[in-house]
């Protein structure tokens, strides 16, 4: 269920990247609807932060950007925050799919697999655009949050940088886990043990491209592949944002200042059944390397329109006006969060009919 692989052909073009929690340094009709959701701008600036203040969108306005893009008229109308945040809370919003960079498709489909224990849901080459694609996961793309991985020609390697933290995978035995993971060869950069400060077991592992991932012991779970970490630098504006913007619950907060650091965790549903986005403040750092590995967030929107609204009334970032995709109906709007990082709008209906 998930969009916009953002393939590039360069290691140098910009997104996002990755480390761990505290880190201080600063050719059917199918397969062409879906590439063309998989073409949306990797050449976008991330060096744009926000700051911005709410800004009014008024029905002028948004004609005439929507038709710049789309060659359609927009079907945006005025909205006032109270609109904006009762039209979040309706909307019916999931986390879809997570996009990065690998430097190996097979090698990484290969850990996933054998270590992780993911499926590889499905697997596509675009030649003519020089990339390749694999949809990994714990359950089908219509009702689970799955991984896009993109291989692009020529490219084995890419900046992870420091802003990107971790992805999370709910386990029953972290221990066993972690067992089977050296078994394969895997690296594992913690110990199966509790986290500090509390009594849930966790560890963590790294994949071949050098993405993290936290193991953390759970009960039997619908979504196990539940967490995306991204660090920033002014929690309060973020947990601001991604509520009011995105239609987000704060589901909790925790400050950890004997390690000087703190974290929410935001989410459309509960941790032990849904993905859930986990923002991390390290005390003092304002601003991070978003390298070019990590690429982007998709979720899915009822309208992509209002949702595109409420965006730019909340001070965020709209890089991708709402509309049509060219050459088919797949509506889409992309954006920045204040620390800006990326996520893609799909609407709902058109994109389950992309996955029939």
């Amino acid at each position: 269920m998930w969009v916009a692989a953002i393939p590039t052909t360069s290691s140098s073009s910009p997104l996002f990247s990755a480390d761990l929690r505290p880190s201080f340094s600063s050719s059917s009709s199918n397969t062409s609807r879906r590439l063309a959701l998989f073409q949306l701008g990797s050449a976008i600036p991330q060096a744009k932060l926000f700051g911005a203040k709410p800004s009014k969108w008024n029905k002028a306005e948004s004609n005439n950007t929507g038709a710049s893009t789309t060659g359609n008229i927009a079907q945006a109308s005025t909205i006032t925050e109270e609109g904006a945040l009762d039209w979040a809370k309706e909307d019916k919003r999931r986390l879809l799919h997570v996009v990065y960079r690998v430097g190996d498709l097979d090698r990484t489909i290969k850990f996933y697999t054998e270590c992780l224990g993911m499926k590889l849901l499905r697997q596509r080459d675009i030649p003519e655009e020089k990339y390749s694609n694999a949809f990994l996961g714990y359950g089908p793309e219509e009702t689970n949050f799955v991984v896009e991985l993109t291989y692009n020609y020529g490219v084995d390697k890419y900046d992870i940088g420091t802003g990107f933290g971790h992805f999370g995978i709910a386990v029953e035995d972290v221990y066993k886990m972690v067992d089977l993971i050296k078994a394969k060869g895997g690296k594992v950069t913690r110990e199966p043990g509790p986290v500090k400060g509390g009594t849930t077991v966790i560890a963590f592992v790294e994949d071949p491209d050098g993405y993290k991932f936290e193991l953390l012991e759970r009960g039997p779970t619908p979504e196990p592949f539940c967490q995306v970490m991204l660090r920033v630098g002014d929690l309060d504006r973020s947990i601001n944002f991604y509520e009011k913007a995105f239609g987000m619950k704060l589901l909790r907060k925790r400050d950890n200042p004997e390690y000087k650091y703190t974290i929410a965790m935001m989410g459309y549903g509960p941790e032990d059944q849904s993905a859930v986005l986990e923002l991390t403040y390290n005390y003092g750092v304002k601003d991070y390397d978003k390298g070019n590995a990590y690429a982007q967030i998709a979720i899915g929107t009822d309208d992509v329109y209002r949702t595109a609204e409420a965006i730019k009334l909340f001070g965020g970032q709209v890089t991708r006006e709402p509309g049509p995709l060219p050459g088919i109906n797949t509506k889409i709007t992309a954006c920045l969060d204040p620390d800006g990082w990326k996520s893609v709008f799909v609407d709902n209906v058109d994109f389950a009919k992309e996955l029939a």
